[in-house]
Formats: C-alpha cells, sequence, structure tokens
C-alpha cells in the first residue's frame, strides 16, 4: 500500500475476533485509527456472554485484549447497534472500510420432532442466560429431574455441568444472584449427554471433559457399551493426541466404580436423536443405536430407546444472524467471502467491507483460531487501501450524540469494571456481573 494518510477502519462486533483485528492494524506498518462498535454496553463478546461462569483460565484472555483497548488509535463504542442505530452507509461517511466480525450467538437448528415443545430449549439461548446477557429474559425454567444434553462439543459440556453442579459450587464466580437463585431452585439429579457417533469422534477438548469429575457432587458416568472404535476411530487416535486423551480418560472412567455424588452426568456414545416426546410438553426423548461403519461414520441399527427426562437442550452448533445491508448465505450462517473480502450477489468484491471471526468461516474452533482470520482478512484490506474511497467525515461521536446514542466507551468499561469488583468485593468474588442494560450504560456514563 503506498497510501499517506490515517486510514479509518471501523470494526462491527467488540468481541475476540474485532479486537484481534484492531490489533493486527494496528500493529501493521499504515498509519490506522481503529472503532469498535459493539451492541452491547459492555466489549468481549463470546468471552464475557458465552464462556462458562466456571472457566476462569478461558476468562484471562481478556487481559490480553484489554491490552490492546488501551492502545490510543483503537476506540470503543459500546451500546451502538448496526443496523437499528447506524447503517452501512452512515460508516462509509466517517470510515474508508468497514470490519464486521459480530461473531455467532443463535443456536443451530435440529429437524426432529418434538424439537418445538415447551421444554426444548437451545443451549445458546441458557449460556446466555447463566452469564447475564442483558437482552435475554432473567428468570429460566428449571423444573426437569433429569435433562438430556444433545452434542458432545465443549458449549454441550458446559451446559451440562452448569445444570449438573450445585450452585453453591458456582457462587465464587461471576454469576448475577438471578442465575444463582435460579439454579439453588433447581429439582436437576440427572444429566445425560448424547453423541450420534463413537468417543475417537468426540469434539470437546480433554480439559474440558476432564473439569466434569472436579466437582465433589457430579458422579461422571460412561457406559462400557459405548467404547468402541473402527478403522476410522483408530486412524483418528493415531492422528491427534487430544483425541488420545480424550479417548483415554473416557476408557478410564468406563470401568471404573460407579461413586455416590448426589448428582450424576451421563456420558452417551452411538445414540441418535429422533425423536423428542411430549404432548404439550416435554416427557422423553427417543435415540435411535448407531455403529460404526468402518470410516468413523455412523448408520442407524434400527434399534430405538426412549429416555425419561422432561427437559432436552440442543448443542449441536451455533449460528450467526444476517447483517442489514450484507449478503448471507443461510446455508452456511456466514457472509460470502473471498478472504475475508465480502462479496456480493455477482461474487464481487463490496469495496471497502471485509469479515473476520465466525460470521466469516462459522462457528468452528476455539477463541484462538480467530488470530488467524484476522491477520488474513486485515492483510487484504491493507492490500486494497489505495482503492479505498476516503470518508467524508471524521466526527463520528457528533453524529452519535445527534441520534441520541447513549454509546459507551473503553473509559466507561473501567467504570462499569470497577463497579462489578466491588458488587463482589463484600463477598469474596472477583466480581458480580451486572445484568440489566440500562444499568450497564448508567454505571459507565456516569
Amino acid at each position: 500500500m503506498s497510501v499517506t494518510r490515517t486510514l479509518r477502519v471501523a470494526i462491527v462486533g467488540a468481541g475476540p475476533a474485532g479486537i484481534y483485528a484492531a490489533d493486527l492494524l494496528d500493529k501493521s506498518a499504515a498509519e490506522v485509527s481503529v472503532d469498535l462498535f459493539e451492541r452491547l454496553p459492555a466489549p468481549f463478546g463470546l468471552i464475557r456472554y458465552g464462556v462458562a461462569p466456571d472457566h476462569p483460565r478461558i476468562k484471562g484472555i481478556v487481559n490480553a485484549l484489554h491490552k490492546v483497548l488501551d492502545k490510543p488509535n483503537i476506540r470503543l463504542l459500546g451500546n451502538v447497534d448496526y443496523g437499528t442505530d447506524i447503517k452501512l452507509d452512515d460508516l462509509r461517511e466517517f470510515y474508508d472500510a468497514v470490519i464486521f466480525a459480530t461473531g455467532a450467538m443463535s443456536d443451530r437448528q435440529l429437524d426432529i420432532p418434538g424439537i418445538d415443545l415447551p421444554g426444548s430449549y437451545g443451549a445458546a439461548d441458557f449460556v446466555s442466560w447463566y452469564d447475564g446477557h442483558p437482552d435475554v429474559p432473567r428468570t429460566w425454567p428449571l423444573e426437569a429431574r433429569s435433562v438430556a444434553v444433545l452434542g458432545v462439543g465443549n458449549v454441550a459440556l458446559d451446559v451440562a455441568r452448569i445444570l449438573a453442579k450445585t450452585a453453591d459450587e458456582l457462587l465464587p464466580t461471576d454469576i448475577p444472584a438471578n442465575v444463582y437463585e435460579g439454579l439453588k431452585a433447581s429439582p436437576v439429579t440427572d444429566v445425560h449427554v448424547f453423541g450420534r457417533r463413537g468417543p475417537a469422534q468426540a469434539k470437546f477438548t480433554p480439559m474440558e471433559l476432564r473439569e466434569l469429575d472436579h466437582s465433589p457432587n457430579v458422579e461422571v458416568i460412561v457406559y462400557p457399551e459405548d467404547i468402541e472404535f473402527d478403522e476410522g476411530s483408530v486412524a483418528a487416535l493415531r492422528a491427534s493426541k487430544q483425541i488420545d486423551m480424550v479417548v483415554k480418560t473416557l476408557q478410564e472412567w468406563a470401568i471404573r466404580d460407579q461413586g455416590d455424588r448426589p448428582k450424576r452426568l451421563h456420558l452417551h456414545f452411538f445414540h441418535s436423536p429422533t425423536e423428542i416426546l411430549g404432548d404439550g410438553e416435554v416427557t422423553g426423548l427417543r435415540t435411535e443405536r448407531t455403529e460404526l461403519t468402518g470410516d468413523g461414520n455412523v448408520r442407524g441399527t434400527g434399534e430405538f430407546h426412549d429416555w425419561d427426562v422432561q427437559a432436552v437442550y440442543r448443542a449441536v452448533g451455533y449460528l450467526s444472524s444476517p447483517l442489514a445491508e450484507i449478503p448471507f448465505d443461510t446455508r452456511t450462517g456466514t457472509v460470502p467471502n473471498q478472504a475475508g473480502r465480502v462479496l456480493d450477489i455477482d461474487d464481487a468484491h463490496m469495496p471497502g467491507v471485509y469479515v473476520t471471526g465466525w460470521i466469516k468461516r462459522g462457528p468452528v474452533g476455539l477463541i484462538g483460531h480467530t488470530k488467524g482470520d484476522a491477520a488474513e482478512t486485515v492483510e487484504c484490506l491493507l492490500a486494497d487501501a489505495d482503492k479505498l474511497t476516503p470518508p467524508k467525515q471524521d466526527d463520528i461521536l457528533g453524529f452519535l450524540a445527534e441520534r441520541g446514542i447513549p454509546y459507551t466507551t473503553w473509559e466507561g468499561w473501567g467504570k462499569l469494571d470497577a463497579h462489578e469488583r466491588a458488587l463482589g468485593e463484600p463477598h469474596g468474588r472477583e466480581r458480580v456481573k451486572v445484568v440489566e442494560r440500562d444499568e450497564m450504560v448508567r454505571v459507565s456514563r456516569d
């Protein structure tokens, strides 16, 4: 690039993907100023609202993201909703380029009979509730004694663990008071996690799996008949140390004596959900037993099992939401793009418009994987710099004020952060999360 002026870049989404992109732009050889627009009053996206509260190690990523947002060339503009408060044409008035990093916070659908019954839930909605997301209800119907969780990824294990643990075990975390009260009243005794394929095909990480067994109140049960492998499974074990560690842990649990902890978390493999049972509410789950086909895939055996559960949580993947004025592929749940350059309906690059993170490649991989996405996108943006249309205006704060949008800032996050820590201090907790949006904005703007 040979542009000599300062490039102004707007990034929509202040989660890890957006912040990583801002960091790479700041570290580049170009003169760049970056404004991060965030729909919520607080930054950090998935870290704050998608990671289980008993995962402090993952939340530690916030420390690295904090250093990025401290940089003078990077501003946070929170509580600004793209598509409602500000549109693409508005952003083009103030910026050379726009990067969308809006992630994925909705649940992927599962098309089986009974999926819409009361008592059938998406895992993402439950995660938003227990993480204190400001835009979801304050209560959750925790009335089931026995619960099914469909899926064998990290989110499925998070949901299962939160459901199975006692509320008092979670009290040292940052869970809000309404979440603690809801979990404390839950009558659940058994949580059943179902995977369609075998142990070697499970998607959770070894650390996530082992954490299930750390609770003094939860007995983790694996069934010996579910420990099966074919040639494809053996090849996967040999190719991946992570898969090998997962399988060894599951094998150890399958042969150990069952203890007497008051709650039970059952891990089932080779069970494909075929129907959620009930008339007016969930009363059970029907699964079909599957078998390996030699290549790590499975087929149905025609043998069905009915499980006595009163609630079902589907954790079969996240899904991104469409963005106003931006093309969207509903099949993949992504914005059509080439190396981060957004493509229009004619497969031509929309000038100055880019994507990164899960909205770019789909909701797969761990949080750290978004760094590679951001590097590719930023490289393309900088390569296009000479062709970008210079902005006509520079007073975005005046624009937001004129529209009456009560935006929050990085300085405002510091106030909210201090406020939440002060709420936790009398109870020996690191923080207590503020849930109400109006309260978050008030504290941030005082």
